[in-house]
């Protein structure tokens, strides 16, 4: 087959929408931001950059990936492991986090790129096993314990940032393979049951008795910040509550059809990042934010296309990875926009401003191209 006919057109439409969702939402963000950057050009470039890895990812056979899957889940581990030891001239602390190399006009966040090495070394870890091992309670808490070591790890690092908002997208991946890679209910059930008791009882004492969670756990109420600005915003909106009061009556100013392009009247700092959501709501309203909200309803439509059609478990298996990722990213970036859920610095995929986050993005982009290139139609099964 030719070339035109491999290629992936429809989810090459999608990544062409979500350039222009981003670009016209971005210069909007630095028309009254505190910034003097022209965000919409390094998008671009950015952009860019993420196209070239595409294009070289998209030569890649799938199974290659699987090959050099521990190559890079071990390098990634040790991009996390020099972040803490390097320097600040190196890797500066910025916000109370240190979580990013800074070089010359370029600054690059690892964690970015570990949560694909981890999907991909998660997707080996499942295949590996259950062609070795037939199921059973024993093998499956077996394979559940390899799936949490090899999330687990990079996870610890990122907390020692500390950065839990990514820490939280590498469970969400965990989460995902648990899922799909053929462990039984009766382990998924009652482990998914406890952590939705523990976090319910951990919320509880927050609000309840944040004393217990001092004497016990060492969490100071002061850290609590976000769990109290959550549930109560607007008494928090001088301190903790203040972006999620701004970013809620952004979002609801702009009612059904928005106030326009370059309209906006609602300060948000920093909307660039973690609150793009705000500005695309307030400008074009209700139906502007369906209209985003379904580009991603369609990529992850596709993407769950490509799985289903994949040559190989291994494909599937790293598709359901890239899918939980992006699902999680959106679900908890829109929802902490409307007080859905609790505030974390995540941004929302392909549209919010950030290189790093974009580029491991558009790395996952480039697996599903390469999957969806490569793909073979046997006539008689796989």
């Amino acid at each position: 087959m030719k070339f035109e006919e491999r290629f992936d057109w429809q989810l090459f439409f999608i990544m062409c929408c979500f350039i222009a969702v981003s670009a016209v939402a971005l210069f909007s963000a630095q028309q009254s931001t505190q910034y003097n950057d022209n965000f919409v050009l390094k998008q671009l470039v950015w952009y860019g950059l993420g196209g070239i890895v595409i294009g070289f990812m998209l030569l890649v056979d799938p199974e290659d990936f699987k090959k050099i899957s521990w190559y890079l889940y071990g390098f990634g581990i040790i991009l996390l492991i020099a972040l803490i030891v390097a320097p600040p001239s190196i890797a500066p602390v910025i916000k109370g986090q240190k979580s990013w190399f800074a070089m010359p006009g370029l600054s690059l966040q690892p964690a970015e790129l570990v949560k694909i090495f981890t999907i991909l070394a998660l997707g080996r870890i499942a295949v590996d096993h259950n062609q070795k091992h037939r199921s059973s309670i024993k093998m499956d808490l077996f394979l559940l314990l390899k799936l949490g070591a090899v999330t687990g790890l990079p996870v610890l690092l990122i907390m020692q940032q500390p950065d839990l908002g990514t820490s939280l997208v590498f469970i969400a991946i965990l989460a995902g393979f648990v899922l799909i890679s053929g462990i039984s209910w009766k382990i998924i059930l009652p482990i998914f049951t406890m952590i939705s008791a523990l976090g319910t009882g951990l919320i509880w004492l927050a609000l309840k008795a944040p004393e217990i969670l001092d004497r016990y756990l060492g969490v100071k109420e002061y850290q609590l910040g976000r769990i109290y600005s959550w549930f109560q915003p607007t008494k928090y909106e001088d301190s903790s509550g203040y972006h999620l009061v701004k970013a809620m009556r952004a979002i609801g100013s702009g009612q059904l059809y928005g106030k326009g392009f370059g309209e906006r009247e609602v300060y948000l700092p920093e909307a660039q990042t973690d609150f793009i959501f705000s500005i695309i709501a307030e400008e074009y309203g209700f139906l502007g934010s369906c209209i985003v909200i379904i580009l991603f309803f369609l990529l992850i439509y596709r993407f769950t296309t490509i799985a289903f059609k994949a040559n190989s478990n291994y494909s599937a298996y790293v598709m359901v990875g890239i899918i939980s990722m992006i699902a999680f990213h959106v679900f908890q970036n829109i929802g902490m926009s409307v007080q859905l859920l609790p505030i974390t610095g995540i941004p929302l995929p392909f549209i919010s401003y950030g290189g790093s986050a974009l580029l491991g993005n558009l790395m996952a982009l480039g697996i599903a191209f390469s999957i969806s290139y490569h793909h073979k139609t046997y006539m008689f099964g796989e």
